[in-house]
């Protein structure tokens, strides 16, 4: 799964409606306001954001002469992603949303964030994708879903730096989802599904012992961009509800999860711990 809808993952209130755009680029500074006009009726602020190092990397002697290179250069990516449901115009709880954007992060790519309250769809929204999933991103002028076919889309399309994971390694990591919910719901604490994601953490462990401090070694890389927030989600969700944490029999894992958690790119897109925990409710009381 790579998409996020009105689930287990998202609210289902049906609250007021809210939607930001901003023009984005990694660890940047705002630098102007303008209007922007969506095309579906509706037109709200946007702003233009460049990276703190874009002046050495383009040689510009001024920040503004910076901004109308760059601007140039390449335009933004249309990006619509879970908004938060506990504070207005904040980015929400959906992991595959996060993934995409820690790929543009990691990949220094300026984007146009759209967030959309997933329990009141807004028309525009269903009109681009009918199924009312995020992520969705505009790439070639065609709206392209889940966050499998767009992060192996941005990595065809704009492959420096690299970020592709050897196909061997690609895997790691890969249940961990499966056995958190399993465990995040179980009711019975001799059911297994604790054990089963031991299991798979130590798995991880193991991993990263050998090869790590990333999955593909030195440097972070696709999988690293999928399993991080999604470890993010069981640290946090598991803390609140069932007050458990990563063993420090794990310690691999450990550090693992504060090598990533710690990067520019993954502080600037992760969700507020307010909206994990409300995201996971109905699950953990359904």
């Amino acid at each position: 799964m790579g998409s996020c809808r009105n689930s287990h993952l998202l609210d289902a209130t049906g609250s007021e409606y809210q939607m930001s755009t901003a023009k984005i680029t990694p660890t940047a500074s705002v630098l102007s306001l303008t209007i922007k006009n969506l095309g579906f009726g509706l037109r709200l602020p946007s702003y233009t954001i460049l990276p703190n190092n874009f002046k050495q990397r383009n040689g510009c002697s001024q920040r503004r002469l910076c901004v109308m290179a760059k601007s140039s250069a390449l335009n933004p990516l249309e990006v619509c992603a879970k908004a938060s449901v506990t504070i207005p115009n904040k980015l929400g709880d959906c992991p595959f949303c996060q993934r995409v954007l820690l790929t543009m992060e990691e990949k220094h790519l300026p984007y146009d964030l759209k967030l959309v309250d997933l329990g009141n769809k807004p028309e525009w929204f269903l009109k681009i994708n009918a199924e009312g999933k995020v992520p969705v991103v505009k790439l070639d002028e065609n709206w392209v879903a889940d966050s499998d076919v767009i992060t192996q889309s941005l990595e065809e399309k704009y492959p420096d730096p690299p970020l592709k994971t050897p196909a061997e390694k690609a895997s790691i990591g890969s249940k961990i989802f499966s056995t958190f919910i399993g465990f995040l719901k179980s009711k019975d604490s001799a059911d297994g599904t604790e054990q089963a994601l031991l299991n798979e953490l130590s798995s991880i462990n193991d991993h990263i012992k050998e090869n790590g401090p990333f999955i593909n070694g030195k440097e972070i890389s696709a999988a690293d961009l999928s399993l991080g927030p999604k470890l993010y989600h069981v640290e946090i969700a598991l803390g609140h509800y069932k007050n458990w944490a990563v063993p420090d029999s794990l310690p691999y894992v450990k550090s693992y999860m504060q090598s990533v958690f710690s990067r520019d790119s993954f502080v600037k897109t992760r969700a507020l711990k307010e909206d994990v925990v409300a995201g996971w409710r109905p699950k953990v009381m359904g």
